[in-house]
């Protein structure tokens, strides 16, 4: 009861949410069996069970896609559902952008929006799509449960059974915390699954969570998005790893790590069983992982390298060999994976000592984003991996490796490094004056500018020509002359001369291939301890059964 400005009592009421819920599966009883959609009804029921300026948020992470529910969310009458507020990971289907064209969806908050980034760009330029902030994966989950509660989620699963319980499989990756957010807050989840079963190998997620399962028309779209083929390693990429394990790995004795998407990871992983060997590292380096089931991650693992792998997501074709190694991934009673994006996010955040990542453009001052002209990409989950988190106090030798010397109250720091190649595939320099993302910001009218990783989190930037230990540096200016310095020939490495490449050597600022005692001649594919896909399988057993598309034998 609240008392108003006249001195009346008035009662308010507490259950909004629920009776709002409560109406609207009543109205959708005329066409659900239970707790059950038919397949052919799901258009009927969402127009019953969606509202205009509703918040939904629809399960797209940049591999597993709710892309039944999407396609049909698509279909619903206009003048029916309108003016939705979309919150979604990863921006990848392109019906997740017509729902705006066709006046279904007013407004998107989102983290990553790779395949649909310039289409993202122009809609918003358009007018289109309304803008509420391009986020990190962490920070789009947290604000689920704060500012961001969804009415309605749209997520997918592997199977369910009749009680509703859902098996999600390797693939659990964000679903419970999406589900969570909106069941604990009167929210109304519908699960679109690939079947409907008498028994689940396990339960994922508890069917009092659920409201709605609908059988899709087909399976969930799953993308292979950790498989690289080592065909395409080139010798550069090779280069550039070994001298990051020679220089950061061994150096700083890294022992826990993330390693993002890329060749040139993929480069890490297959020269550890090799060239980290011949080092004499095992034992000493990478032994646990923040990590997605890399296929390339195989040799280093059959190697004895790794101990412990936790996953955001799983992979298309790694099913078998994850199952087959229990000691190394975190699986169910099934046998199965269990992987969770929120917290391998967690993990890699405050768990991990360090982070490799890339990006398409950095600044001078080390800052960099994927954000260029005409394409805005969001950046996942790389702003929570890609920093030094302030709240962590457990201490490790890498760690410890970047605090101040003698001072008392000295912290450490998470290592975040870039690999680069200094110039893009297209020959666009990756170091620039100014990031396109201040003028995409500003054209697109966002509070900030999209900076995927800040520079003065930057602990290294390893390139073709060197790597710069920016932690090391006394002052921004310093930073920068280092930077500069294993930049190449692009317009920022132009500036830095060969007397002050020397000072930076001597003072251990930078350091070369030659002062970390590698060879560029001794970057060869030879090295790689797969070099195809079809050696991938042979180093598996045969338990990795790659996509088709991998397929070359």
């Amino acid at each position: 009861m609240v008392t108003t400005s006249q001195g009346k009592i008035q009662q308010l009421s507490w259950t909004n949410r629920r009776d709002e819920k409560a109406r609207r599966l009543n109205e959708a009883r005329r066409v659900t069996k239970g707790n059950i959609i038919p397949t052919e009804q799901i258009v009927e029921a969402l127009e019953l069970l969606l509202a205009p300026g509703d918040r939904v948020v629809l399960e797209g992470n940049n591999q597993k896609q709710a892309s039944f529910l999407s396609k049909v969310l698509c279909q619903v009458n206009p003048k029916r559902v309108n003016h939705l507020h979309m919150i979604m990971s990863s921006i990848s289907r392109a019906e997740h952008l017509d729902l705006f064209e066709k006046g279904i969806a007013e407004k998107i908050d989102f983290s990553y929006a790779g395949p649909q980034s310039l289409r993202v760009a122009q809609m918003l330029e358009d007018g289109i799509l309304k803008m509420g902030d391009i986020h990190t994966y962490l920070e789009l989950f947290g604000r689920l449960f704060i500012d961001l509660t969804p009415n309605v989620a749209l997520v997918a699963a592997d199977k369910a059974d009749a009680q509703g319980n859902l098996y999600t499989g390797p693939n659990t990756e964000e679903t419970p915390t999406i589900v969570e957010a909106t069941a604990f807050k009167d929210g109304i989840v519908i699960a679109q699954v690939n079947e409907l079963v008498d028994e689940l190998p396990r339960v994922d997620i508890p069917g009092s969570w659920i409201d709605f399962i609908v059988v899709a028309d087909r399976p969930y779209q799953l993308e292979a998005l950790f498989t690289r083929d080592p065909r395409h390693i080139t010798e550069l990429q090779i280069l550039m790893a070994m001298m990051t394990i020679r220089g950061v790995y061994e150096r700083h004795q890294v022992q826990s790590l993330n390693h993002g998407i890329g060749f040139n990871t993929a480069a890490i992983e297959l020269l550890l069983p090799t060239y980290g060997e011949q080092l004499g590292l095992k034992g000493k380096i990478c032994k646990y992982w923040a990590l997605n089931p890399h296929p390339t991650l195989i040799p280093a693992i059959e190697s004895g390298w790794v101990e412990n792998v936790h996953c955001f997501g799983g992979e298309v074709g790694m099913e078998k060999y994850v199952q087959a190694r229990p000691d190394v991934f975190f699986t169910g009673r099934d046998g199965m994976l269990r992987s969770n994006r929120t917290m391998s996010q967690v993990a890699g955040q405050y768990a991990v000592d360090l982070f490799v990542g890339s990006t398409l453009q950095m600044d001078r001052d080390g800052n960099s984003s994927t954000v260029t002209c005409g394409r805005l990409s969001g950046f996942g989950g790389a702003p929570n991996m890609g920093h030094d988190p302030r709240g962590r106090r457990h201490s490790s030798a890498a760690w410890l490796d970047m605090a101040p010397k003698d001072e008392p109250l000295a912290r450490g720091k998470k290592l975040v490094v870039q690999l680069v190649e200094t110039f893009q595939s297209g020959k666009s320099p990756v170091f620039v004056e100014s990031l396109d993302a201040i003028s995409v910001g500003r054209d697109s009218n966002l509070a900030t500018t999209p900076v995927m990783i800040y520079g003065d989190d930057v602990t290294h930037v390893v390139t073709e020509e060197g790597i710069a230990y920016l932690y090391k540096a006394q002052s921004l200016e310093e930073r920068r002359q280092a930077i500069a310095a294993i930049a190449g020939v692009t317009p920022v490495g132009l500036d830095c001369d060969r007397k002050e490449i020397k000072r930076l050597r001597q003072e251990g600022l930078i350091a070369l291939p030659e002062d970390l005692d590698i060879r560029r001649t001794d970057a060869k594919r030879s090295l790689l301890a797969a070099k195809s896909v079809e050696e991938l399988v042979e180093w598996s057993g045969g338990l990795y059964d790659p996509p088709t598309k991998f397929r070359t034998w």
